[in-house]
């Protein structure tokens, strides 16, 4: 699925379930080792899928351990996000020479809990989900909105070591697969210059909501 909102230059792999045994490594299964059976699958099965990217980029195996805010560390020369939520896990990689920033998530795709969209969506965020919820009632563009938040966080943190707060991007999603995001704090600097506008793709398909932003190393959109 995540080759159908990603650039070819992207490696990604993905995972359903937490069925395939892992082999972790020992400083990963030291971050989550007292932790539930549940937490423990999904954070290994993650990884493996971040090792099978860096693989197809010819990238030895090397742990992915999380930062001061969460965040994975991914060996030098390489950019990518992960993502995982119940009955998904993904990761994505990509050369730092080839794309400056990743992020992707995933949700079930299902309406937010009540009261989330007034807390995470600002007014004209509010007013855009629901003119698409009128003409596209099949989609939980409240869902594909919170999502969208999030992809375009994991692109946001690594280049700024910054927070983002949920009212900092103004998203217009678009019916056909496409959405926007205009930052409205001063942008990141890519290539010497900031960038004002993130694009991305989203996807809905197998009970999932998912997102992905894609940075090209000027700044640039990427689609191919």
């Amino acid at each position: 699925m995540l080759a159908r909102i990603l650039p070819a230059r992207a490696a990604r792999a993905e995972r359903l379930d937490d069925l395939e045994p892992v082999a972790p490594h020992p400083e990963e299964e030291a971050v989550v080792a007292g932790s539930a059976a549940g937490r423990r699958d999904a954070f290994h099965t993650v990884r493996l899928c971040a090792r099978l990217a860096m693989a197809d980029l010819g990238v030895p195996p090397a742990p992915v351990l999380p930062g001061p805010k969460g965040e994975p560390l991914w060996p030098d020369g390489l950019v990518g996000s992960m993502t995982h939520c119940a009955g998904f896990r993904g990761a994505v990689v990509a050369g730092a020479g080839a794309l400056a920033g990743l992020g992707i998530d995933a949700e079930p795709h299902g309406p937010l809990r009540p009261g989330v969209l007034e807390y995470t969506a600002l007014p004209a965020e509010r007013e855009r989900h629901a003119r698409l919820a009128r003409a596209h009632p099949s989609i939980h563009w409240d869902r594909l909105l919170f999502s969208a938040k999030e992809s375009v966080y994991k692109v946001w943190f690594p280049l700024t070591r910054s927070w983002l707060d949920f009212d900092e991007a103004d998203i217009t999603l678009l019916p056909d697969g496409r959405f926007t995001a205009r930052l409205l704090v001063p942008g990141p600097y890519v290539a010497g210059r900031r960038v004002p506008v993130l694009h991305g793709r989203w996807l809905v398909a197998g009970g999932l909501a998912l997102t992905a932003v894609a940075l090209g190393p000027s700044g640039e959109e990427v689609t191919a």
